[in-house]
């Protein structure tokens, strides 16, 4: 975390300084880690900022609107 913050990482990050970690979550190995990561990167913004706000009802409705429900 420290090396985003100092931006010494190249990168999405790195040339958006200042960064806030605002959402974390343990995971039982580096690969469901990355699958999550992977899959979080891939939402929409709205999807992302309902996350970040702890919105799970927000979460899920645009998580339905996505596929068409």
């Amino acid at each position: 975390m420290a090396a985003h913050k100092e931006g010494a990482i190249p990168g999405y990050t790195a040339e958006r300084l200042p960064v806030t970690l605002v959402c974390n979550a343990d995971f039982p190995t580096r690969e469901e880690a990355l699958a999550s990561e992977r899959r979080i990167k891939g939402w929409s913004r709205a999807k992302k900022e309902a996350l970040i706000q702890g919105d799970w009802n927000e979460v899920s409705r645009l998580a339905r609107n996505r596929q068409g429900r």
